[in-house]
């Protein structure tokens, strides 16, 4: 008789292939998970990725916004010149001997007329007394010929002498006068060898250091082929010299032709951020260089205290023409897009839009904007990067004000080169 048998209960009692059957029904069953997991996870894909779909937008940036600062600014011309002595003097002998004294220690500030060198005198002493000897002679030679001479010139009749032996007399009166002229002058001559052995500064300066010691013989002949002792420059006043383009001429000239007060000049050393020397233009050369077109200009300033040196360089700057009135806003607010550089602006709506500019020199930390901007013109002065132009900002109202203590120098290939400005007072 057969009996129904159930698939999981042949598969236990049947002896031969049993653990094959299971392998089998163990794999259904899995193919069957996997199927269910695939399901669901792509469901969650589906739901997490759809979400943001639904979510609010990012609010508007915040901004700062102010006008333009509107100042009085003074624009400058920038040079590079170099300060040269407003006199300079080589001390050479004027007579020949031994220097036996030196009177002043190298660098010294003199005084004119400073006694510097002493020149053994006593040769020149000795000639002086011989030439004061000669005077005497020729005073008793003068005085003789006048005696004999006013004996016979009263005398009449008789007693009168012949007319040539008075002529005699008389000519022998004019030649003791030509001698005692000529011993006198030999005695000046003398009395200044005398003076000359004392070596003394011609002007008031800074003296450079001895070029000869005790004991050296030097030279007094031939002129300048006289021995050099030192060199003595005067440094107050000071002149400040720099080349120039035709341009800054021929505002000299008109200003000139018009009676004009001579334009004021600015200098900085190069450890100096500020323009603290001070002076006015004084010379322009005769005749522009044909090869730069420049000309040389000079400038002076005082130096009483002598900190200025000769040769020394210094940054200068030379009013261009009184004060404008000038827009400035701070340099970071400046942008640059391709070859141009603009300002952010924002509208009445809150929209932001790029102006392009024009850019000035750089005044206490504020650039000077001479075209592209108005007064009522809303910059961005903060959170730049935020700004996009087209895009919508909430504005928070700010300020520009200048930084005093910012460096005002002229920065990038934008800006005219050799251009300064400063805020007026």
């Amino acid at each position: 008789m057969n009996f129904p048998v159930k698939l999981e209960e042949t598969a236990e009692i049947l002896p031969f292939g049993g653990e094959t059957r299971r392998k089998r029904w163990r794999g259904r069953h899995a193919a069957i998970g996997a199927i269910a997991v695939v399901a669901v996870a792509g469901l969650g894909w589906k739901v997490f990725h759809e979400a943001p779909a639904d979510a609010a937008p990012m609010p508007p940036a915040l901004v700062q916004a102010a006008n333009p600062l509107v100042k009085d600014v003074t624009e400058w011309d920038d040079y590079v010149g170099r300060f040269a002595p407003s006199k300079t003097v080589e001390v050479r002998p004027r007579v020949s001997g031994a220097v036996t004294q030196i009177l002043f220690r190298d660098g010294d500030y003199v005084q004119a007329g400073q006694p510097l060198f002493v020149i053994d005198p006593r040769p020149y002493r000795a000639s002086l007394a011989e030439a004061q000897a000669d005077v005497a002679s020729a005073q008793s030679a003068l005085a003789l010929a006048r005696s004999d001479y006013a004996r016979v010139a009263g005398l009449k009749g008789d007693e009168a002498m012949a007319a040539s032996e008075v002529d005699q007399l008389s000519a022998k009166v004019r030649a003791a006068s030509a001698q005692l002229a000529a011993a006198q002058a030999r005695v000046s001559q003398r009395s200044l060898d005398v003076e000359f052995s004392t070596v003394r500064a011609p002007i008031a300066g800074r003296i450079s250091d001895r070029r000869v010691d005790v004991g050296n013989l030097v030279s007094g002949e031939n002129g300048t082929g006289a021995s050099l002792l030192t060199t003595i420059n005067a440094v107050s006043p000071i002149y400040f010299t720099f080349d120039a383009s035709e341009a800054l001429f021929l505002k000299t000239q008109r200003e000139k032709a018009e009676h004009k007060d001579a334009a004021s000049v600015q200098v900085r050393l190069q450890d100096e951020a500020d323009y603290r020397w001070n002076g006015k233009l004084d010379f322009t050369d005769n005749g522009l260089d044909p090869r730069s077109g420049t000309i040389r200009v000079r400038a002076v300033l005082d130096n009483k205290d002598g900190f200025l040196t000769p040769g020394m360089f210094g940054n200068m700057r030379l009013a261009e023409g009184g004060t404008v009135k000038a827009m400035l806003v701070p340099d970071d607010a400046i942008q640059s897009d391709q070859a141009r550089k603009v300002v952010l602006t924002v509208g009445k709506d809150g929209t932001v839009a790029a102006k392009p500019v024009e850019l000035g020199p750089l005044v206490d930390g504020l650039r000077v904007i001479r075209a592209g901007l108005v007064p009522s013109d809303r910059v961005i002065i903060s959170n730049y990067q935020a700004a996009v132009a087209g895009a919508k900002v909430n504005i928070r109202r700010g300020q520009i004000a200048p930084d005093a203590h910012a460096a005002s120098a002229v920065s990038g290939p934008d800006t005219p080169a050799a251009a300064q400005a400063t805020i007026a007072h």
